[in-house]
């Protein structure tokens, strides 16, 4: 199966070489990584250049100004019957990919959604927390992700037949994660991995961890629902 590795940039030229570097070394001949990129104006883009590497295809000077629709532009270009999202930040440990092909084999459900493990880092590479699952106390559940997400897409890969029931991304939505983790509960199977998978940057730069508003908190929850309800009506439940 081939696999597309998805990932968003914008001005990331301090981590983006070891990312690329921890994931090419796990792709095969026919897999590929989509870049796209939302008009860095650092050196990122010259970085992922240097790789020479067919397999990298690079979507440059976009102005999407938001990381949902830099991610949703590189699904959207992704041609791999399984996508695996990425940050540009992280840190793949040699494990990922096998135990995604791995899963997608021994399991032929479909839609199917994998998350994935990992351990929490700071900007310098040390420890925080040995899991996001336990610190975000990851699981199923809607209203639980609804109430407080705990879906992230670095640690997210799913079947291509998903994209359909996925996009485009409503407007107003507080990530794409969520998103794409709640209409995979609706639609689809979802399977939570213990494997601990990638090496997970948390720094001030993260939308996952910024704080917001209790109003704004409020809006995109509604936002939430209300597309999700939008999507059963449009689209019958399996």
């Amino acid at each position: 199966m081939k696999i597309s590795v998805c990932l968003a940039t914008y001005n990331g030229e301090k981590y983006i070489y070891k990312q690329i570097e921890s994931i090419i070394s796990q792709l095969g001949k026919n897999d590929e990584i989509i870049i796209s990129d939302d008009s860095s104006n650092d050196k990122t883009i010259e970085i992922i250049k240097t790789f020479k590497d067919e397999r990298i295809r690079i979507f440059c000077d976009n102005t999407f100004f938001s990381p949902i629709y830099n991610i949703e532009n590189a699904i959207k270009n992704a041609s791999g019957e399984i996508i695996v999202l990425s940050d540009q930040d992280d840190i793949w440990l040699d494990n990922k990919i096998q135990i995604i092909n791995d899963r997608f084999r021994k399991n032929q459900t479909r839609p199917l959604t994998l998350v994935l493990d990992g351990i929490i880092i700071d900007e310098d590479g040390k420890v925080l927390a040995p899991s996001i699952f336990e610190w975000l106390r990851s699981g199923k559940g809607l209203i639980k992700n609804i109430v407080k997400n705990t879906y992230m897409g670095c640690c997210m890969a799913f079947s291509r037949d998903l994209l359909k029931k996925i996009l485009p991304f409503p407007r107003g939505i507080p990530m794409h994660d969520v998103w794409i983790g709640l209409v995979s509960e609706l639609y689809g199977r979802v399977e939570f991995v213990a494997e601990k998978t990638l090496l997970y940057r948390k720094h001030g730069m993260n939308k996952s961890f910024q704080k917001v508003s209790l109003c704004q908190k409020i809006k995109w929850r509604w936002v939430l629902i209300w597309n999700l309800l939008i999507k059963a009506k449009k689209t019958p439940f399996p």
